[in-house]
């Protein structure tokens, strides 16, 4: 019985081994392709625990994930005026058929972000060349990019890959032509700043002009306004003395000669020379009579 717990357990090992080399996992991040003698056996597309022949067939993991395939630098394209643009964008993909993206790269990635970037960009240079610079840079931009995906996406199937989304991130004018447009959008904006001020230059002196003559004809009109009351004032006032004057002729002789002597006498170093028996001092003389 001793000699067989060797046997036995050892057995036990070599079901354990061959269990283990006979099992694999797929998780939700990656596919799986089962090669036996080097062919394809079949993909594995779903996460769970599979099994496998040890020793004769091997499994390879592919990233299922969405990656970003994001250009270094700033392409250079042409639109439909001639005109070059720099373009940058980035586009986002994932592996759709593992068994031919395989066959088309193997375990290359670098060779498939390659070829994805060539594809894309032949198509962006196409679509670019269709169009004027305003809708490359806002008017249809968007359209673009789905026309861009989709052709991209057709083009990519054949190789086993899905292009999920492509992407402008900007578009800009090399840097010699941009100063030169920076410099005549700047002067066209100088040119509309000067029109706008000699217009409105021209609107503020009409204004005050405008504002002055109303000014002097509101001045006019409350001037003569004002002579025509005071006019009738000094009438109605006149009118008045004369009726109450009228009525005892000596009052107003002596009111005026009382007038006349304040005004005479208004101040001390006056001087008036005159006869002291003439008519100016009569109210002086009787002042002490009725």
């Amino acid at each position: 019985m001793n000699a067989r717990l060797p046997v036995f357990f050892g057995g036990i090992l070599l079901a354990v081994a061959v269990l283990s080399m006979s099992l694999f996992t797929v998780d939700q991040r990656r596919y799986a392709l089962v090669f036996q003698l080097g062919e394809i056996k079949r993909p594995v597309t779903e996460a769970g625990l599979y099994f496998k022949l040890p020793m004769i067939q091997n499994v390879q993991y592919y990233d299922a994930r969405i990656l970003t395939l994001d250009s270094p630098d700033s392409e250079l394209f042409q639109t439909a005026e001639k005109k070059n643009v720099l373009v940058d964008s980035f586009t986002r993909w994932r592996i759709g058929d593992p068994s031919v993206y395989y066959r088309a790269f193997g375990m290359d990635e670098p060779r498939a972000r390659n070829r994805l970037s060539q594809t894309v960009n032949a198509v962006m240079r196409e679509e670019f060349g269709k169009r004027q610079m305003h809708e490359v840079i806002s008017g249809e931009r968007q359209r673009m990019m789905e026309v861009v995906r989709e052709r991209s996406a057709q083009d990519a199937v054949r190789y086993g890959v899905q292009i999920v989304d492509v992407r402008v991130k900007r578009v800009e004018l090399p840097s010699a032509v941009s100063d030169s447009v920076y410099g005549r959008m700047e002067a066209e904006r100088k040119r509309v700043a000067n029109e706008l001020r000699a217009t409105g230059g021209a609107e503020a002196e009409q204004i005050r002009a405008e504002a002055d003559r109303r000014r002097e004809v509101i001045v006019a009109e409350a001037y003569r306004d004002a002579q025509v009351i005071k006019g009738e004032g000094d009438a109605k006032a006149a009118a008045i003395y004369a009726e109450a004057f009228g009525r005892s002729p000596e009052f107003f002789r002596f009111w005026r000669s009382m007038e006349a002597y304040k005004q005479t006498f208004n101040s001390k170093s006056d001087m008036l020379v005159v006869d002291p028996s003439s008519d100016f001092f009569k109210y002086l003389k009787n002042s002490g009579n009725k």
